[in-house]
C-alpha cells in the first residue's frame, strides 16, 4: 500500500517533468535551422562566444534580481562540466559542422542525442531504466536517424565527426546538469554555469569580432538573437526542469520528436511542404517515446 501510494504521489512530478522537457525540445528545435543561418554572417567562434556572452549576462541578471545563493564548492566541477558541454562544446561544434553540411544533415546525429543523454544518465546519474526502454529509444533513434539519413544528399567526415563529438559533450552535459537541478534548480543551473563560462567567452568574442558590421545582414543576427536567449537560456529552464522532475532516461526520449518540430515550423512558417512520410514516422517515434516513457 506504501509503495503504490509513493508511485501515485509521483506520477504528476513525472507529468509535470515531461511538460517541461517537452517545451524545452519545442525551443530547441529551431537551434540548428538558426545556427545554420547565424554562421552565414558570423564566424563559428564568434557565435558560440557571442551567444554565450549574451546568455550568461541575462543569467546574471536573474540570478542577482531573485538573490540566488551561490553553488557550494562541491558544485563547481559539475557546473565546469555542463558549461564545457552545452555552453560552449555543442555550439562551438555544430557551428563548426554546419559549415559542412545542411542543417537537414544534422538532423541524423540530434537523433542520436536521446540515446547520449540516457546513457549519461546512467552512468552519471545512476538510473537504471529497464530493458525494453533501450529497444524503444534505439528504435525511436534508428527512425529519426533513417528518416532524417533518406532526406539528405550531402556528407563530409569531417562534418559527420564534428556532430559526433558534439552530440556527446551535450549528452553528457545534459545528464550532469539535470543531477544539479535537483538541488540548486534547472534555471539556476544554466545561469551559473553560463556565469562560469562568462570570462574566457567573453575574451574570445574580443578576439573574434567580425572585422566589417556592416555587411552582416538581419538574417544573421536574427539567428544569433534566436541561440542567445532562447537555445542558450530560456530552453535550458524547462529542459533542466524535466530532466529532473521525469528522469534523464526516459525525458530525454523527447528530444526524438525535435527533427520533426524543426520540420512542421518550416511548413507552418516558411510554406515548405511537408510529405505523409512525416507525418508516418512522427507517429512511430511518438510511439516509442511513449514505451520508453512507460519503460523508463
Amino acid at each position: 500500500m506504501a509503495g503504490e501510494g509513493a508511485r501515485e504521489a509521483d506520477m504528476p512530478r513525472a507529468t509535470d517533468g515531461w511538460g517541461s522537457g517537452l517545451l524545452g525540445v519545442i525551443i530547441f528545435s529551431g537551434s540548428l535551422p538558426a545556427t545554420r543561418v547565424a554562421v552565414g554572417g558570423f564566424s563559428p567562434l564568434f557565435l558560440t562566444s557571442a551567444r554565450a556572452v549574451i546568455a550568461a549576462l541575462l543569467g546574471a541578471m536573474l540570478l542577482l534580481a531573485l538573490r540566488q545563493r551561490r553553488p557550494a564548492a562541491g558544485d563547481l566541477a559539475p557546473l565546469a562540466v555542463v558549461a564545457l558541454g552545452v555552453v560552449i562544446g555543442f555550439p562551438l561544434l555544430t557551428a563548426l559542422a554546419l559549415q559542412h553540411m545542411t542543417a537537414a544533415r544534422s538532423v541524423v546525429f540530434i537523433g542520436l542525442l536521446p540515446l547520449a543523454t540516457a546513457m549519461f544518465g546512467v552512468l552519471r546519474g545512476g538510473e537504471r531504466p529497464k530493458p525494453a526502454f533501450w529497444l524503444f529509444s534505439v528504435a525511436g533513434a534508428a527512425l529519426v536517424a533513417g528518416f532524417a539519413w533518406a532526406g539528405s544528399r550531402s556528407a563530409t567526415l569531417a562534418g559527420d565527426l564534428l556532430m559526433v563529438a558534439a552530440i556527446l559533450v551535450c549528452g553528457l552535459g545534459y545528464a550532469e546538469g539535470a543531477r544539479l537541478s535537483r538541488r540548486l534548480g534547472g534555471w539556476q543551473v544554466i545561469s551559473w554555469a553560463l556565469v562560469l563560462a562568462l570570462p574566457a567567452m567573453a575574451v574570445i568574442a574580443a578576439a573574434t569580432l567580425p572585422q566589417a558590421w556592416s555587411g552582416i545582414g538581419g538574417p544573421a543576427w536574427l539567428g544569433l538573437a534566436y541561440v542567445s536567449v532562447f537555445s542558450m537560456l530560456v530552453g535550458f529552464v524547462f529542459w533542466y526542469r524535466g530532466l529532473a522532475l521525469g528522469g534523464i532516461a526516459g525525458v530525454s526520449q523527447l528530444q526524438l520528436l525535435q527533427p520533426f518540430f524543426g520540420l512542421a515550423l518550416a511548413g507552418l512558417l516558411l510554406g515548405e511542404p511537408v510529405a505523409w512520410s512525416m507525418v508516418a514516422v512522427t507517429v512511430l517515434v511518438v510511439l516509442c517515446v511513449a514505451g520508453a516513457r512507460r519503460f523508463a
